[in-house]
């Protein structure tokens, strides 16, 4: 029987103790804060698609 292989750290990429780890799926405090910058600094994104902005219904051409 093959053992479940240990998940790592998407920062660090150390192998992660899920047993009492208050920070999963993060190793440590400082990878978990870590991520949040690179969040809170728009270092992801989710791609979209374009749309066309709606028509302003304030503007007086749309009046």
């Amino acid at each position: 029987m093959k053992s479940k292989p240990k998940p790592k750290c998407p920062i660090c990429k150390k192998p992660v103790v899920r047993k009492g780890n208050a920070f999963l799926p993060f190793c440590s405090e400082q990878c978990r804060l870590i991520d949040l910058g690179q969040w809170l600094d728009g270092g992801y994104s989710v791609p979209g698609i374009d749309s066309p902005s709606a028509p302003d219904s304030d503007s007086p051409e749309n009046n």
